[in-house]
C-alpha cells in the first residue's frame, strides 16, 4: 500500500458528486482551494493521493448518508470515506421541498432497519433509542437458516446477530441514517424531513474528544460525519471495520493537511501502519 493510485469503481457520494457537479452553473471551489489537479478517487491532490490506503474490511451494517447541497462536493467531506469503507453506503441530497424516491424505497425496504443517528436532546424522548433494537453480538461467520429456530420446527422467528427479525423471519440489517451536514444545517434537515419522522433515532453517547482536524466545531462533543459512522459501526458489534474507518480518518486527515501546508505525506508514519495492519488483504 504505498503511493500507488489505485483504479476504484465510484461509490455513492461520487454519484452524487458528480451529478451535483453536472447541476453546477460555475465551477465549484473549496475554501481556500486552488486549481491544482486532484484524484478523482480521494479529492486529494495527486502527489498526496489516498487511494492506496483505502481499507477492504468486510461490514454488515449499511450507512445511508443525506447530504445538505454542496456537501458532497467539499474536499474536506468524511462522508466520503464512509463510503470508500462501507460498501452499502447510500447517498442522497436533501432538499426542503422534494425527496429522492429512491430515499423513500431505501428506507421502506424490509431487509434494513433504519435508524435517524441525531442527539437524543432534539428529540421527543419515545423515538430516542440507544442501542440496535434486538441487537446481538455480530458472530464471526453467517449462521445457516438463521431466522427460524429449527431445533423448535415451530416457525418462531428469533434474533439473529447484527439486526432484528421482522414477522416474516427476514434478519433486518442496520441502515444508519447520517445528516451529513454542518450542525446548522443538520438540524434543519432533520425538523424538514417529515419521511424521516416514524423513524427511530439512535442517540450516540461517546466520551471521546473529536480528532477532526479539517473543520471544527464549536463543541468537541460534535463529530464529524466519519466518526459517527465509525461510532455505529461499534455499536453494531463490527469493532474491526470502526477501527478501520477512525485509522483512516487520522490518515486522510494527515494527507489533506500535508498537502495544504505543501509537505510530502509521510507514508511509513504510526497513523499509516496501524491503517495498513487493519486493512484486509485484496
Amino acid at each position: 500500500m504505498g503511493g500507488e493510485r489505485t483504479v476504484m469503481e465510484p461509490h455513492a457520494v461520487s454519484r452524487l458528486r458528480t451529478a451535483r457537479l453536472a447541476r453546477s452553473s460555475k465551477p465549484f471551489r473549496a475554501r481556500g482551494g486552488s486549481d491544482v489537479p486532484r484524484c478523482p478517487g480521494c479529492r486529494l491532490v495527486l502527489s498526496h493521493c489516498l487511494c492506496a490506503e483505502r481499507p477492504v474490511v468486510p461490514t454488515r451494517a449499511g450507512m445511508c448518508l443525506i447530504m445538505a447541497d454542496i456537501e458532497a462536493l467539499k474536499p474536506s467531506n468524511t462522508g466520503w470515506l464512509i463510503a470508500d469503507v462501507v460498501a452499502d453506503t447510500f447517498a442522497f441530497g436533501w432538499a426542503r421541498t422534494e425527496v429522492d424516491p429512491a430515499l423513500l424505497a431505501l428506507l421502506a425496504d424490509p431487509q434494513w432497519q433504519p435508524y435517524v443517528v441525531f442527539p437524543g436532546e432534539f428529540v421527543a424522548a419515545e423515538r430516542v433509542v440507544t442501542d440496535l433494537i434486538g441487537h446481538h453480538p455480530v458472530r464471526p461467520e453467517p449462521v445457516e437458516g438463521q431466522g427460524f429456530d429449527p431445533s423448535t420446527g415451530s416457525g418462531q422467528a428469533k434474533l439473529s446477530p447484527n439486526g432484528v427479525v421482522d414477522s416474516g423471519g427476514l434478519l433486518k440489517r442496520p441502515l444508519f441514517v447520517l445528516l451529513d451536514a454542518t450542525w446548522p444545517e443538520a438540524r434543519k434537515m432533520f425538523r424538514k424531513s417529515p419521511y424521516l419522522d416514524k423513524l427511530p433515532v439512535l442517540s450516540l453517547a461517546s466520551e471521546q474528544i473529536s480528532r477532526y482536524k479539517l473543520r471544527r466545531s464549536r463543541r468537541d462533543d460534535h463529530f464529524c460525519t466519519s466518526e459517527v459512522g465509525a461510532l455505529c459501526l461499534e455499536l453494531a458489534g463490527e469493532t474491526h471495520a470502526a477501527q478501520a474507518l477512525e485509522a483512516y480518518l487520522d490518515v486522510f486527515t494527515h494527507h489533506y493537511l500535508q498537502a495544504k501546508h505543501q509537505q510530502p505525506p509521510d507514508r511509513d508514519g504510526a497513523a499509516h501502519v496501524r491503517l495498513r495492519g487493519l486493512a484486509l488483504p485484496t
